[in-house]
């Protein structure tokens, strides 16, 4: 019995050994640098370039949503504080708080590189060359609307705000060590695209630029990756007084949101904005995207292959 007890003493010193030389291997390592091509893209100040990445960035973009302490509330209430960061996202892993950017040169992007700026929106890369959580699904944006994204930052006006770091815990560490990894976007984005109605605009505009695609698909609270059918709803996002769950925008004929609606009703349902007070859905945004815009994304969507998921879009929280 002794021997016995021996060994398994053994055996656990061992496994202890090995999980503590792994647990500081993370610790030391898992700020892995990545190196990637360069874009070659640098600002303008084109007055018609600079209104294209205020439209982008105010309207289908929506970096409000994420970049503003109070997300879509600061665009509802109309006070407008700023790009400044700060807005938390408490994760299995740890908590982020999303980055300052405006063009302060101290606590925003201004010191930062324009092949800086453009290699976090291509490839999820930051500054210091590690990789981003990829919340953003910017990565397919073309040349041209990059440029234009950050010569508008450039002109926005500096805000002074140092955000707080994020605390990523042990589980955290060993997925930024071997899980994240910079983002190429296949297919490979192109140099310029010229806005119509048509589905293949549709397209760029829900996966690369909208982020339709990053909502109305189930993914992984660890890792940010899809596991469920693209456009097809699914995605949880919890609200103080209960859960919105993305609705499926495929055309299936019983559980599509949109299978009954027509391109003007599509246009219609945008321009009337918010129905739940606290839906994550950034409408005050996505209102002032063209008419063209839209009806380019309701024709993608009308392209896509049905998938059968029934959504019930909001559950309220029952009271303890």
């Amino acid at each position: 019995m002794k021997k016995v007890l021996k060994s398994v003493s053994r055996i656990l010193g061992a496994i202890a050994v090995i999980v503590s030389v792994f647990l500081i291997y993370v610790q030391i390592s898992y700020k892995k640098e990545f190196d990637v091509p360069e874009t070659g893209i640098r600002t303008s100040k084109d007055s018609t370039v600079i209104a294209r990445g205020k439209y982008l960035v105010m309207g289908p973009g929506h970096c409000w949503n994420c970049h503003a302490p109070d997300g879509e509330t600061n665009l509802q209430s109309g006070s407008k504080v700023g790009m400044i960061g700060g807005k938390e996202f408490k994760l299995p892993f740890g908590v982020l708080y999303s980055p300052n950017i405006t063009s302060d040169t101290a606590t925003g992007i201004g010191a930062f590189s324009d092949e800086m700026l453009a290699q976090a929106i291509r490839y999820s890369v930051r500054h210091d060359k590690t990789a981003l959580v990829p919340f953003m699904s910017y990565n397919g944006m073309s040349d041209d609307d990059i440029q234009a994204v950050i010569s508008y930052l450039r002109t926005t006006r500096p805000v002074r705000n140092k955000v707080k770091e994020n605390s990523i815990n042990v589980i955290g560490k060993a997925v930024v060590r071997f899980v994240l990894k910079p983002v190429f976007s296949d297919p490979a984005p192109r140099a310029s695209l010229q806005p119509d109605t048509t589905a293949d605009y549709g397209n760029y505009l829900a996966t690369s630029v909208g982020n339709c695609v990053g909502c109305h698909t189930r993914r992984d609270k660890n890792t940010g990756e899809f596991s469920g059918s693209k456009f097809a709803g699914g995605y949880q996002i919890s609200v103080s007084d209960g859960t919105f769950t993305t609705p499926n925008l495929t055309p299936h004929a019983t559980t599509g949101a949109i299978v009954n609606l027509r391109p003007g009703d599509f246009v219609q349902r945008f321009r009337t904005g918010a129905v739940y007070p606290q839906t994550p859905m950034p409408w005050k945004s996505f209102q002032t995207l063209t008419d063209n815009d839209l009806k380019a994304l309701y024709y993608y969507f009308k392209s896509l292959k049905p998938v059968d998921n029934k959504v019930i879009v909001f559950q309220q929280k029952v009271p303890d």
